[in-house]
């Protein structure tokens, strides 16, 4: 990840996401248990984040960070499958809420680690009773993982670590 995190780098992260959950869903689809073993998370994941991927590519090719984040968000929710993609939409919003804010500041690793935080935090508020080893889990990992490091590269490379974690 490069020190810029500008509305074309994350159209991009956007649509590698969809792509990497689409090779994976059927691998996390076969470890999905909770709250019933119905295999359907990774499809729903990739499903979500598809539709958030294609609310993007309608942008302006100069849309800015702002509007990119917003429409991801946005485009999640309305794409929204299962309980996976609407915890996965509102980490979503949570991201666009604090990346991609009126004057929000230009992201580094510590901004990064609060979006993840806040992120984390309205995932959780969208389960009526969070239970721990979930996905929520993973996202509270990812975002305890950034701590104080100041580069944004730092800090994603960190949360993905933290997020590895949550899943052993």
């Amino acid at each position: 990840m490069g020190e810029v995190l500008d509305g074309a780098a994350v159209r991009r992260w956007c649509g590698l996401a969809a792509e990497a959950l689409g090779r994976t869903r059927a691998e996390i689809d076969a470890l999905n248990v909770f709250p019933v073993p119905d295999g359907d998370t990774g499809t729903n994941l990739h499903l979500t984040v598809l539709a958030a991927a294609e609310a993007v590519e309608g942008l302006p090719g100069d849309a800015g960070t702002p509007e990119v984040w917003r429409t991801i968000a946005r485009g999640a929710l309305l794409g929204a499958r299962g309980n996976s993609g609407v915890i996965l939409s509102q980490f979503l919003r949570g991201m666009a809420e604090i990346l991609g804010g009126r004057g929000a500041p230009p992201p580094d690793g510590r901004v990064l680690g609060e979006a993840l935080g806040y992120a984390a935090v309205l995932a959780r508020h969208a389960v009526e009773h969070p239970v721990e080893g979930t996905i929520l889990s993973v996202l509270d990992e990812a975002s305890a993982g950034t701590g104080d490091e100041p580069t944004l590269s730092g800090a994603a490379r960190a949360a993905a670590d933290g997020a590895r974690r949550a899943l052993r």
